[in-house]
């Protein structure tokens, strides 16, 4: 098992931020788990290090949406989606961990920018007293699920590509979370075999997540307490303050 208490100042707030980004705001900042601990660490190690832990998250997330969610956007994103793993598959080991770092932080960047331009675009709704649901075209939507499952596999963050596919059709909450929990299980589910080909499921790694799951059900339920006690709009902000710094940092390691 790990033992650096380095790795540990950034293990346990990723993995809480999880637990609390699940259960209290919609798995928005699920995306900063992977930048957070690359400052200690290499990506893969992190990633592999979370895979378990996401996989327990999702079964919980499973059994509290069952039955909720939209098949028929399922049966569009799915094949696509692990058409992405599939190609992070290929290109993982191509990569140097360095740049993958970078490549996490620009994603990490980006998201934030993304969550920007929502936002704003929310509140332009508002003003103008809504505008209907988007129905976009079924190959973006491919497209979006694609490229979520390739930066799922590299870094676990691809709730930002699907999100632009998503979002703009206005589903029901309840019905946007389960088919969401659907994807990503079925997303995580399918990294098992290729980690293990990358050599990513050492037992040192597997360990270290058996000591973190734990950790993911504790930010379950300070997640369900903060989203009923703690303005949303602070919370987004130390996030998006965590993960543009977490990914400037990447990035300067990278171009160092």
């Amino acid at each position: 098992m790990i033992t650096d208490p380095w790795f540990y100042a950034t293990a346990i707030p990723a993995v809480l931020i999880i637990g609390i980004s699940k259960a209290g705001f919609g798995s928005a900042f699920g995306s900063l788990a992977v930048p957070l601990m690359a400052l200690t660490i290499t990506v893969p190690q992190a990633t592999a290090i979370l895979l378990p832990v996401l996989c327990v998250m999702d079964a919980l997330g499973l059994r509290a949406y069952w039955g909720q969610a939209d098949w028929k956007m399922l049966r569009l994103i799915l094949p696509a989606g692990l058409t992405g793993i599939v190609l992070g598959w290929v290109f993982f080991n191509q990569v140097e961990p360095k740049y993958l770092g970078a490549l996490v932080g620009v994603t990490a960047i980006g998201f934030v920018l993304l969550r920007t331009w929502q936002a704003r675009r929310a509140a332009l709704n508002k003003t103008l007293g809504g505008v209907p649901a988007y129905k976009a075209p079924d190959w973006i939507g491919r497209l979006c699920a694609a490229g979520s499952g390739f930066t799922s596999f590299i870094a676990h963050a691809g709730g930002p590509p699907m999100s632009i596919y998503t979002i703009p059709q206005k589903l029901s909450p309840v019905t946007f979370a389960a088919t969401m929990t659907v994807f990503f299980a079925v997303i995580n589910l399918s990294k098992w075999v290729p980690y293990y080909t990358l050599d990513l499921l050492r037992w040192e790694f597997v360990t270290t997540s058996l000591v973190l799951i734990p950790l993911g059900a504790l930010g379950n339920y300070l997640g369900l307490h903060l989203a009923k006690t703690i303005d949303p709009s602070i919370f987004y902000k130390i996030i998006n303050l965590a993960l543009i710094a977490s990914g400037l940092k990447l990035i300067y390691d990278a171009l160092k």
